[in-house]
């Protein structure tokens, strides 16, 4: 029998009971706190669990308490929104999400970017290196990532400011160009929030992903192709990556993403022994990049080269420590068909081929005032599909620097 709350959940709603996603909303006239999301509202689990863990503006002293913990909030949640006896105790609890503001839902620590997408990469390869190999020697025995800006990661709706840098010297010119990127772009991303940390020196084992991972969000990892191009070499992304990095309002657990986990695809080689996954942590996410509100590509997580399990494990093996608060993102997923390129790199093949919109308009990157969108979907216990809401950006104009 499906589970079915008391809440009223709207037919193709992104927040099932089955779903739970955790977040950080602030109520009008009152202090942010960590609420649930149920169908169209918030549920305020200081209020609803009598919990202090949960009266605070970040989801970080929840995380810090273990997967046991968030098992037992999960279970007690769900028990509240589907047993009718708890209504009256629930309802004074519950805000509507359309009537709260939505905040970064925990404190980021650390950012690590990954380049996970087989199809992502060979797309880049093809285009930057036409006469050689396009993967790397190293590309399928390693997850390759590089880190990034933590301070820069913003939630859902914060305006994306075009970053000045650097361009490459025009024929002719001894200084290189300056001015706002003229090739903004787009990176539709899975990010992984870390909840319990661990000791320096020490790595993390494939097999305990579970113990360290709290939860799964959606990332937009802007990015300004002319600026990356001149400064990545020889010591990789810099200004081009760390203006701002979006992420959407809600962590959806790891619990709520039993049915959506699926074998990742074959490998090529033979895997070093800490990066040997028996444990399937590829995911059945169907993503869909939105640009202002038209629909331009549908990519396919399940398709991922590199599983989260296998990052975490390669991003510790050198003994470097985890913390409550760390973030690593997919890298850009992209899939074998053209509609499936989650970068506008790969849909405009690298500004050759234009993108219609249907107000006649057309794209190679982004322009000023423009909007993406970037939304998934996964199957959820009971035969249900579950959300994971939305990740949006709009892009004002450079400010002025000489």
């Amino acid at each position: 029998m499906t589970a079915k709350s008391w809440v009223p959940v709207p037919e193709g709603s992104h927040f099932p009971v089955q779903n739970l996603p955790y977040g950080v909303f602030a109520p009008p006239g009152a202090e942010p706190r960590v609420g649930v999301a149920i169908g169209e509202h918030v549920l305020d689990l200081a209020a609803a669990l009598d919990d202090d863990v949960f009266a605070r503006p970040s989801l970080n002293a929840f995380m810090a308490q273990g997967r046991e913990r968030w098992q037992q909030v999960r279970a007690a949640v769900t028990a509240l929104l589907t047993d009718e006896a708890h209504r009256a105790q629930v309802e004074p609890a519950l805000h509507r999400i359309a009537e709260v503001r939505l905040l970064l839902p925990f404190e980021v620590a650390d950012y690590v970017d990954f380049y996970a997408s087989e199809h992502h990469a060979t797309n880049i390869g093809r285009m930057f290196r036409p006469d050689s190999a396009a993967l790397t020697p190293n590309w399928k025995h390693l997850p390759i990532g590089y880190h990034g800006r933590a301070g820069t990661v913003v939630v859902s709706d914060t305006p994306v400011v075009r970053p000045n840098g650097q361009r490459q010297p025009v024929a002719g010119e001894d200084l290189p160009g300056f001015g706002p990127s003229l090739r903004l772009d787009i990176e539709a991303e899975v990010g992984f929030v870390v909840g319990v940390g661990s000791e320096l020196g020490t790595p993390v084992p494939v097999a305990d992903f579970e113990q360290h991972v709290f939860g799964v969000c959606l990332v937009n990892d802007w990015s300004a192709r002319d600026i990356q191009a001149w400064e990545y070499v020889p010591l990789g992304p810099f200004l081009g990556k760390s203006f701002a990095t979006s992420v959407s309002p809600w962590i959806v657990p790891l619990d709520a993403l039993a049915q959506a986990r699926t074998a990742p695809p074959a490998r090529d080689h033979e895997l070093r022994p800490y990066l040997r996954d028996d444990a399937d942590w590829g995911l059945d996410l169907a993503m869909e990049v939105r640009l202002n509100g038209h629909p331009v590509s549908r990519p396919p997580f399940a398709s991922m080269y590199w599983t989260a399990a296998q990052q975490l494990a390669h991003m510790t093996v050198n003994g470097a420590s985890l913390r409550t608060g760390d973030l690593y993102a997919s890298g850009t997923v992209s899939g074998p068909e053209a509609g499936q390129r989650g970068s506008l790199m790969e849909l405009s093949w690298g500004g050759r081929d234009k993108i219609a919109l249907p107000d006649g308009s057309v794209r190679t990157f982004l322009e000023d005032g423009d909007e993406v969108a970037i939304t998934a979907t996964a199957p959820g216990a009971d035969g249900t599909v579950i959300g994971f809401g939305s990740v949006t950006g709009r892009i004002r104009p450079a400010p002025e620097v000489r």
